[in-house]
């Protein structure tokens, strides 16, 4: 006689709450109701939608605004899951939650590394040279409970995050289908997760991404990877003007000596010279939001120049 599906309660968003739900509806998982969110009309909406999925799979769904709410636990409680999971779940879960039936999350770093929201953006920020996925039990501290699986994906020296988030996105559907006969057999593995390491961050505002030119190429270069679209972009202020970094690169040689930090125009290229005398070759830069040419960018630097200097 074939065994009972195990039932399972998914809370997901974005590509990765996609992913891993096509993973567990291929493992014969009974998926009894999916929790999302509704998209926001503020957002840039670049990835793919798990409430799509739902109304394509003829999954029951919800899109509550509070995770809190005393209808949502009753409902929870009443289809009597074996499993549930969080695949980048805005919302933190309440313990009533958790306690409804095993809870495991996707966390998109390699735990215990970059713990909290945006995992992806502050690895990148801070010169990772590699990232992953980890499922992990959850428990009322974010990201703290024992390691069930893991996926290790490289960052290279110019990967942008939106280029490490697809990985991360395909290192997550991989670690769940191999683990996901053990947890439905009780046998996956438990692995520790130490908190005595890594460290754990907070979200991140379209502020954060201003430019400081007197910090080293490398840093600013890592901020351009971190935020770069479709993420809100690093900016610069000049002038009226605010000035948001689309594509660069760091450039090979040093900046023309004398050269402050900031943008200039070299050779009619784009740059942003930094202050270890180093330069990022910008490749795309918007102005106030509309794609800017180096002769457009090097008359409102010149007409810039003469509106300051001294008469």
């Amino acid at each position: 006689m074939n065994a009972k599906p195990k039932r399972a309660i998914v809370f997901a968003y974005h590509n990765v709450g996609v992913r891993c739900l096509k993973v567990l509806l291929a493992g014969g998982v009974d998926v009894a109701l999916v929790v999302t969110h509704q998209d926001s009309a503020t957002e840039n909406i670049w990835f793919e939608s798990v409430l799509s999925l739902c109304e394509t799979e003829g999954i029951p769904y919800v899109t509550p605004d509070d995770a809190k709410s005393p209808e949502l636990l009753a409902r929870l409680r009443a289809l009597q899951p074996d499993l549930m999971f969080s695949f980048y779940y805005r919302h933190m879960l309440p313990q009533a939650i958790l306690d409804v039936a095993p809870a495991f999350n996707m966390h998109g770093s390699l735990l215990p590394a970059y713990r909290g929201r945006a995992p992806v953006n502050w690895a990148v920020l801070h010169g990772a040279t590699h990232s992953g996925a980890s499922l992990h039990e959850m428990t009322a501290k974010p990201d703290a409970g024992a390691i069930v699986a893991q996926q290790m994906v490289p960052i290279l020296p110019d990967d942008t995050a939106f280029e490490v988030f697809g990985k991360v996105t395909v290192a997550a559907e991989l670690a769940l289908y191999h683990v996901l006969p053990a947890l439905l057999d009780g046998t996956a593995p438990r692995m520790p997760n130490d908190l005595a390491q890594g460290g754990y961050f907070g979200g991140r505002k379209p502020e954060d991404g201003r430019i400081d030119w007197h910090k080293p190429a490398q840093e600013v270069y890592n901020l351009h990877r971190a935020v770069a679209p479709p993420y809100p972009g690093a900016f610069t202020d000049s002038g009226p003007h605010r000035y948001t970094i689309e594509r660069a690169r760091l450039a090979a040689g040093p900046a023309p000596a004398g050269m402050a930090p900031g943008l200039a125009v070299v050779d009619n290229a784009i740059v942003g010279v930094c202050g270890d005398g180093r330069m990022l070759a910008i490749h795309g830069l918007l102005a106030d939001g509309l794609r800017i040419s180096p002769t457009e960018l090097q008359a409102r630097l010149t007409h810039q120049r003469a509106q300051t200097e001294p008469r």
